[in-house]
């Protein structure tokens, strides 16, 4: 799952290794770490502690993050998370057949 991946990252303070190598150093390291930040709000596992779209737009305009952020960091979540629990847009899609995935995705862009 991805963002337990950038989470690491995040936590290890790695996250120039999510950065394009074109790119070199010529990139924000504060900008990418708040952006990361941003994503990883986002995607708790639970949703009402997800920020809002208009937290987020505050918070990518530079008010908030660091308090969002802070309080974040205290909030309990689960040690595991069990895939079939995730919705499908967070399966990790590495080896799933393409056939399988279209088929999904036809049945959700269907008429409700």
């Amino acid at each position: 799952m991805w963002w337990f991946q950038v989470k690491k990252l995040h936590q290890e303070k790695q996250l120039n290794m999510m950065v394009d190598k074109d790119l070199g150093s010529n990139y924000d390291r504060v900008e990418l770490e708040e952006m990361v930040q941003v994503a990883l709000l986002c995607t708790q596992y639970y949703p009402s502690h997800r920020p809002r779209m208009s937290e987020v737009i505050r918070m990518l305009e530079g008010d908030g993050l660091a308090e969002k952020w802070e309080a974040s960091q205290n909030v309990d979540t689960p040690k595991s998370v069990s895939s079939e629990l995730l919705p499908l847009k967070f399966t990790d899609f590495a080896g799933v057949d393409e056939s399988s995935v279209g088929l999904e995705a036809m049945e959700l862009s269907g008429p409700r």
